[in-house]
């Protein structure tokens, strides 16, 4: 189900001052995919996520969710959350302590006033789904981290919705069971074939579930694209920084072939992916540490060749992160962590 929204604006008032938490917000997320609103605290995607939802009420501008229109401020539309026909996953589950699994799972069937039958039915095929099938008596307390998450998804899909809002969900687990559910997640969701719009601020997070990524800032969406497009050849320098680890330099463009742009920067000529930049062009060239490749020793002058010393050498386990000084710049280089690394010393 396809979710447009146009022209959504959110004010806040805070000692005495305007925040524009939503600053005209124009956004398309396409049906049976996996969209992913990425940016920093404080961006706005937490409250775009609430509008869309029902929970928090837009100041300007319309939304529409499968073509019918659930709000819109000049028309004085605005259709109440539970009648949006959408699921969502709160960043703290929202689990009642009170009630077991199968009450947890059921609940949003229950206060619809649905036969027992067709609850005891719905919610033993949400927990087969979510791999906790046996655990409808189990206490919510008794729950691991990442079973609540699986609770809090079982009773999101319980009523069949037709797009599912994620609010920072894994924000609260451990680095390990975050990246196993993260997988699990995205294997649910591809599986259901329904609309999946996730909030987070975890750049690793957004690359790994998504189908397309908006990137948020202050109020207002800076880009979208795929991730890796988002990632290898984003747009602009806040994006290309905040997506990932980065070497941002400044550069002067000083040719514009078909094949590649080459710019001038303080390693010397680079030759780049090709961009639609004129000769003489102010630019940035972003390299990524993974991108760098170290060979010992004085190199030949080649393309993208350029030489210098390792000024610092961490070991962080997947690779050695290495300082290079290089051209009067300091470039971070990811180093395979097999490879005899040293520090250069002088």
């Amino acid at each position: 189900m396809e979710i447009s929204v146009c022209g959504l604006s959110r004010h806040y008032r805070s000692e005495g001052k305007t925040i524009r938490a939503l600053d005209g917000v124009d956004l398309t997320i396409p049906a049976n995919r996996i969209f992913t609103l990425l940016g920093p605290s404080g961006c706005g995607k937490t409250t775009l996520l609430r509008c869309i939802v029902g929970l928090d009420a837009p100041d300007e501008g319309e939304i529409r969710i499968g073509g019918e229109l659930v709000f819109s401020k000049p028309r004085g539309v605005s259709v109440p959350p539970e009648r949006r026909g959408l699921g969502m996953v709160f960043q703290t589950y929202a689990i009642w302590p009170h009630m077991n699994v199968f009450d947890n799972v059921g609940y949003p069937l229950q206060v619809r006033g649905a036969p027992a039958d067709v609850v005891r039915r719905k919610v033993a095929q949400a927990l087969e789904f979510v791999q906790l099938q046996g655990f409808e008596q189990r206490p919510a307390t008794r729950l691991s981290g990442g079973q609540q998450q699986r609770v809090a998804l079982a009773r999101a899909l319980v009523a069949e919705p037709k797009v599912i809002l994620f609010d920072e969900p894994l924000s609260n687990l451990d680095a390990k069971l975050r990246e196993e559910t993260r997988k699990e997640l995205r294997t649910f969701l591809s599986q259901l074939q329904i609309t999946g719009v996730y909030v987070t601020h975890d750049r690793v997070e957004a690359l790994a579930l998504s189908d397309a990524i908006a990137v948020m800032r202050a109020g207002r969406i800076v880009e979208i694209g795929a991730p890796k497009k988002i990632y290898f050849d984003a747009d602009h320098r806040f994006v290309a920084d905040f997506i990932g680890r980065a070497n941002l330099l400044k550069a002067v463009v000083s040719e514009a072939g078909d094949g590649a742009t080459v710019v001038d920067s303080g390693l010397g000529r680079i030759a780049c992916t090709r961009r639609d930049l004129a000769v003489g062009a102010q630019a940035t060239l972003c390299i990524r540490p993974e991108s760098i490749h170290l060979v010992a020793g004085e190199q030949p002058a080649g393309a993208n060749v350029v030489n210098g010393r390792v000024a610092s050498l961490v070991f962080v386990g997947e690779a050695y992160e290495a300082e290079v000084d290089a051209g009067g710049e300091r470039l971070l280089a990811r180093v395979d962590p097999t490879r005899d690394c040293k520090k250069a010393t002088r």
